[in-house]
């Protein structure tokens, strides 16, 4: 049966028809308003405006859900792996053994990236953000593969950037890392899976033998799932809305970076250890900063608590806390900092005060800890960020285009001056 909402502005009344998720959630659709009545919403960072219809992930922040096209993150986390997670996110359904093993070889045909690259980042300075660095090795691919700029290529076309993107970005994420340390570049090793091969570029020197922890492959891999998609996120409706201009893949894909960038966003794991690294250099007192943050005029915030979308426990913490201790266990790992950071979640699942406000250590909390475990430094914990949520930003862009979805254009209300007289400068 059909639902409609009426909606009454100086006395006249609007009929706006009502749209249904899958999952029951409820949409006043308002498409049509302003051409019915010239008015407008008005919804400051659009915490209440449904931009799209999406079936990618479903997210009920209320009930701590996460599914990816109807998977529990749960299930994928413990039983998939990142690449069939990709696979499902991108082209909607779990692939065959066939049609993954197809997939894992496309990606390993494409790993090694143009010489010319290296040039590009040879004129970073070694102090650049590794984010920065990133971005614009993405958007560099639109040089070396200029067929991709155009809007109305074939699907076989688009699929093959596609794949060239998820095969490049462990080779930039970890040149990206390598430009910050100053080491010299390795290239990829097709004989490895997906994140051995990323970690091996990462870290190995030419002055050692690099072994790849298994311990440390597979909680990354776990890693990467979690952050694979979040729905409408800053990061995702960017890449949405730059992509609705016809932009190409690798141009929204950057603008998605760079709005990942941003500490309120993708930083947030980087802002979790600075504060643990602030906490240590005044002494370590947890209990202090445990006040602190209770303290209501106190501007002090505990990082990596809480979370502005689940206001239950985040789903993603519970299974990357016990991979966390996996991590720190197999690696042996004797750091105050991480002392510290355990010393605040014993506090924070316990303490009657974040219970009630349901202040639990989430992903970004417990993704921090791995990475400085890992000894990959903060600057380069958003670069990590991004080469898990790439096939989610893929699957949003690919979505957008499918649907044939208008150009990104949201309303404003004015509030500045209205007609003004212009004043000649000589008689201002």
């Amino acid at each position: 049966m059909s639902k409609s909402a009426e909606i009454i502005i100086d006395g006249k009344s609007y009929e706006l028809p009502v749209t249904i998720g899958s999952e029951g959630e409820v949409a006043v659709d308002i498409s049509k308003l302003r051409g019915q009545s010239g008015v407008i919403t008005l919804d400051p960072g659009f915490k209440n405006t449904g931009s799209t219809k999406s079936a990618i992930t479903f997210l009920d922040g209320e009930k701590g859900i996460l599914r990816h096209r109807g998977y529990s993150i749960e299930d994928l986390a413990e039983k998939s792996t990142f690449v069939e997670v990709s696979y499902l996110l991108i082209y909607g359904k779990l692939p065959t053994q066939q049609e993954l093993e197809q997939f894992r070889q496309e990606i390993t045909q494409h790993t090694v990236v143009h010489e010319d690259i290296r040039k590009l980042l040879d004129g970073f300075p070694s102090n650049a953000h590794p984010m920065g660095v990133l971005s614009s090795l993405v958007t560099s691919l639109t040089a070396f593969y200029p067929e991709s700029l155009d809007p109305n290529r074939s699907w076989d076309g688009v699929n093959l950037s596609i794949i060239r993107i998820l095969a490049k970005m462990p080779t930039f994420a970890a040149w990206a890392y390598k430009n910050e340390m100053g080491h010299p570049l390795n290239y990829p090793d097709n004989t490895l899976d997906y994140c051995s091969n990323f970690l091996k570029m990462m870290f190995s020197l030419p002055v050692e033998k690099y072994e790849v922890n298994p311990v440390v492959a597979k909680a990354l891999d776990k890693l990467l799932i979690l952050h694979a998609d979040h729905e409408q996120n800053c990061s995702a409706s960017t890449v949405r809305i730059v992509g609705s201009s016809q932009a190409s893949l690798y141009a929204s894909l950057s603008a998605g970076i760079n709005a990942l960038w941003g500490p309120l966003h993708g930083g947030a794991n980087q802002a979790v250890i600075e504060m643990l690294e602030a906490i240590k250099a005044d002494g370590g007192d947890t209990a202090k900063y445990i006040a602190k943050a209770k303290d209501k005029d106190d501007p002090f915030r505990l990082m990596g608590f809480g979370h502005r979308v689940y206001k239950n426990f985040d789903p993603r913490a519970r299974i990357i806390k016990k991979t966390a201790d996996e991590v720190l266990e197999a690696l042996g790992v004797n750091d105050p900092v991480l002392e510290i950071a355990k010393g605040l979640e014993e506090v924070a699942l316990k303490d009657e005060y974040f219970v009630e406000r349901n202040l639990y250590p989430n992903v970004d909390f417990y993704s921090g800890i791995i990475y400085r475990a890992l000894g990959i430094p903060t600057e380069m914990f958003t670069v990590m960020f991004a080469l898990g949520r790439l096939p989610g930003w893929i699957a949003q862009w690919k979505e957008m285009r499918e649907n044939k979805e208008p150009i990104g254009r949201p309303r404003q209300v004015y509030t500045g001056p209205n007609l003004t007289e212009y004043i000649p400068i000589e008689k201002r």
